[in-house]
This record gives structure tokens, sequence and C-alpha cells, in this order.
């Protein structure tokens, strides 16, 4: 059974929504340096120690590489026929993602290992000694994993290492352009011509917005990438002028993002910012009776006025011209008493008639 977190979910949005003016945003929070980005390598390896739930020696795929193996380690065979009977090897795929910030030697990453061929199970085996490369040209070897198998999910041929790969050779990010400029790459849930120049605004106002030819040195070149040209007196120490441009800070609320409601419908969750609107409407949900009660100007003296109906208003109480805001939408789901489920059909039908005022993103 789901349960309703709905509610406290909003609850939370609309807590940080009201203290949004007392916290301050970092343009680091907002976007990346061009060049930073991860980055993925990728190896063959073979998974052993198995008991009994490895590959069929008898494949060629198979013996070949535990061949290779047995060979280089000084126990070469004499044919393929030797390594039929063997089902405690299995040959695997091995990825490791590095961070975006890039890896220096002996950094260790998590690995994840999935079987190539068609093996029972990998759990109780240990991933032997395993080269990872780029995955283009020239194929160089950053990394060498290893390590015990960790089945997390149910799927028992895919695996991890923990901290299975050491890194062998430094993996750099670059950063800095050869003309000297650095590049602010906004993230996508962020991205706007408002985002970029708003950056762009205030690296200017906190650097006194001139180089020594009196230009700014931060320029919104489109909705997604800022521009930063790095002052010749600080060339001589870079790390140090952009680790403090990514630290100014600012008030999110003149972003001015779009209101947004994110649906997971497999998990059954529902996230709305805070400024999601909807035009004044009315719901009305499968055969439920929806009940209001009205208590009398003296209750000791009577019964409550009792009112039924099968819709429930999605106005505002203020203005006429006010739309509705996210409160009023949640009270008529608690009126109404629909499920997560319904919920998420109630939201895609306003979206769809064009009364709900935000972008929908179904997950």
């Amino acid at each position: 059974m789901r349960i309703p977190v709905i509610s406290l979910l909003l609850a939370a949005a609309l807590s940080l929504i009201s203290t949004t003016h007392a916290l301050a945003t970092r343009v680091q929070e907002l976007v990346r340096l061009k060049g930073q980005g991860e980055s993925v390598l990728q190896g063959l390896g073979l998974v052993v120690g198995l008991p009994g739930t490895g590959d069929s020696g008898e494949d060629l795929i198979v013996a070949r590489p535990l061949a290779k193996l047995l060979e280089t380690s000084g126990n070469p065979i004499g044919g393929f026929d030797e390594l039929a009977q063997s089902r405690s090897i299995a040959l695997v795929m091995v990825t490791c993602t590095i961070d975006r910030t890039g890896a220096k030697l002996d950094d260790k990453f998590d690995v994840v290992v999935s079987a190539i061929n068609n093996p029972a199970s990998l759990e109780g085996g240990e991933l032997f000694l395993a080269p990872l490369r780029a995955p283009l040209p020239p194929h160089d070897v950053y990394a060498i994993a290893q390590g015990p198998i960790v089945i997390e999910g149910v799927n028992p041929t895919r695996g991890m290492v923990r901290g299975g790969a050491r890194v062998t050779r430094d993996i750099l990010m670059p950063t800095i352009s050869s003309d000297g400029t650095i590049s602010l790459i906004v993230h996508p849930h962020v991205a706007s011509w408002t985002t970029a120049q708003l950056i762009a605004d205030t690296i200017n106002q906190h650097r006194l917005g001139l180089d020594q030819l009196g230009d700014p040195i931060a320029q919104a070149m489109d909705d997604r990438s800022v521009r930063v040209l790095i002052p010749s007196t600080d060339l001589a120490d870079p790390a140090g002028f952009i680790a403090d441009i990514l630290s100014i800070r600012f008030d999110p609320s003149l972003l001015e993002l779009p209101a947004r409601v994110v649906v997971n419908e497999r998990e059954g969750i529902i996230v709305m910012t805070g400024n999601v609107e909807i035009s004044p409407t009315a719901l009305t949900h499968g055969d439920l009776i929806i009940t209001s009660v009205t208590p009398p100007p003296q209750p000791e003296e009577g019964a409550p006025l009792i009112e039924q109906g099968r819709w429930a208003a999605v106005s505002t109480s203020r203005r006429e011209n006010e739309s509705a805001r996210l409160q009023d939408l949640l009270s008529a789901f608690k009126q109404l008493d629909v499920s997560v489920d319904d919920q998420i059909a109630i939201l895609m039908q306003l979206h769809r008639t064009g009364a709900l005022h935000a972008e929908l993103i179904v997950n």
C-alpha cells in the first residue's frame, strides 16, 4: 500500500518557500564548470570463486580470457578442452563512473559488474584484477578494479564492488580555456535567459564588474552558459578566482523559476513548487459524496447544518480574478479523499485543460 506522502512533501516545500528570503543561493549550486562532467571507464573482467554458478568453460568467449589469465600467471594450458568442466568463473563487463571533478592517483571508486554470458549467479564471487580503460581511442588504462561482488538487487548476475577501482593515473577535467576564460554551464532544471543574465550581473557586481579595459568580466552567452574572463591580476591564482566566483551568494527569489509539478507514477509521489496556480475550476471524483459541516450560531440549541454534493470548488476567497493557489488544490484533494494515483490523474487532466498553470513533469 502506498503511503500518502504528498501532504508532507508539500508542507515541507511550502515551509522552504516561506523562508526563501532568509536564505541565499551560491552560484556553484546553479552551475558547473565547462569541461567538468562525469566520465565512465570500462573493461572486461573475470569473476572467480563462484560455487558452480558461473559460465561454462566450453564457451570459447569464456575459455579464451581464462586461458590468457592462466598463461600470464605462469600456468598455461594445453588446450581449451581442459577448461570444459569449469563453472567457477564468469566473464563480466566492468564499469566505473568518475566524478565530474576528475580523479587523482590512488583515488577509489565503486564499480558495477554485469555478466556478459549466461552465469546463474555472481553471488559469492570476486572480481579478478581488471584494467579499466577510457571508452574512446587510444583506450588508455586509468584504473584497476578488483574485489568481492555484492549483489544489491533482485538480479543475481549484476553486482557492485565497493571502492573496487583504484585510479592509476590522474584524470583531469580542464576548466580554463586558452584565452583565459571559464564557462559556467547552468544546470538544466534552472536554465533560462533570466538565470544566465542574473548570474552574469551578480558576478560583475561582486567583482566590480570590469576588467582592465573597462568591460564586464561576465557575459551571458545563451540561456545555459555564462562566459567569465579571468582578470590578468588573477591569472597567477585562477583557482582562487574560480572559488571566489562560485561562492558568490544571492537571493534565489530573483531567479523567477517557473512553477513545476513533478510526478513519479511508479512511486506514487507528487512534488509541487509553492508558486503553482490553477484557474478556478471544480472537481468530482468517482461516486464519493463531498460533505461540508457548518456549525450553527448557537451549537447547543440544535444540530449543525449539513450540505452534501459531488463537486469540490477549487477557487480563491480573495479577488475574483485571482488564480487559486496550491493550498486550494490540496484542500480540494482532502475533501475528495482521493488516492495518490487519482490525484496524479486529476493533475494530468487539469494540465490538459490548461487550468494547471505550471510545467508538468511525469517520470
